[in-house]
């Protein structure tokens, strides 16, 4: 049981990314309805949720809207855990054109994403006395990452900060928040990019579904006396 999540209603930002998307499944399979958001609304991907029994509702969001996170955090109801999955990771160069802008969009999503979206949630969960909050940092964040920019680097340590403050703020109403700090991951935010696999230690990438269990384990019950703890999912690249 301590890994059953039946009968919990679970929030996911980012739902249409790799790691969000596979959570989402995952999570569904273990008994848990859930509430999905992206900049797209992720219909297909509730759709099909819903078509394995899981109840599932899709929403068009932008992270960085405090009023429209507030408002869909009120539309999800009373949740018994938040998973954020929202994050952009441009490989570009800061002497770039335009870096600046850029640099601004990251911040924007990377970190008041994540602020947006605690604060919304951790409100209702106080109000009902529990709730799980995790969020993704990165090995970036750790010592710099693999081929990481600044910008990125700079939002997932600050991520990493964050989660030690609210977890904080959170523990006196019995609200966990964690986060867990991938390595490179086979997603969208990393095709393209000419990584050496002999810079890994297990010899590839992560897959995106060995994400997910680290955050389903996060938002379970097996997880009840951990709080501000941020998980290295790094196959040894990194030793915290």
């Amino acid at each position: 049981m301590a890994f059953d999540l039946t009968g919990q209603r679970i929030a996911i930002s980012g739902a249409s990314g790799g790691i969000g998307s596979e959570t989402a499944r995952l999570i569904a399979a273990m008994g848990a309805d859930v509430c999905l958001s992206d900049l797209e609304a992720p219909v297909a991907l509730a759709e099909f949720l819903s078509s394995k029994g899981s109840e599932a509702q899709a929403a068009s969001l932008d992270v960085t809207d405090r009023v429209a996170v507030e408002a869909w955090a009120e539309s999800c109801g009373a949740v018994d855990a938040f998973i954020d999955c929202a994050a952009i990771c441009p490989f570009d160069d800061w002497n770039d054109d335009g870096w600046d802008e850029v640099a601004q969009r990251v911040f924007a999503i990377n970190l008041m994403g994540p602020i947006n979206l605690t604060r919304a949630f951790m409100k209702t969960m106080a109000l009902q006395k529990g709730g799980r909050i995790a969020l993704i940092g990165s090995i970036a964040g750790r010592f710099g990452g693999v081929a990481a920019a600044p910008h990125y680097v700079m939002s997932k340590g600050g991520v990493h900060s964050f989660v030690r403050w609210a977890a904080k703020k959170g523990a006196p109403n019995n609200v966990l928040v964690n986060a867990v700090a991938p390595g490179p991951i086979t997603t969208a935010m990393t095709q393209g990019q000419d990584f050496d696999p002999s810079v890994f230690p297990l010899g590839r990438m992560g897959d995106p579904t060995e994400i997910a269990g680290p955050l389903a384990f996060l938002i379970s019950p097996a997880a009840s006396y951990i709080s501000g703890v941020v998980l290295d999912v790094n196959g040894a690249m990194h030793f915290s």
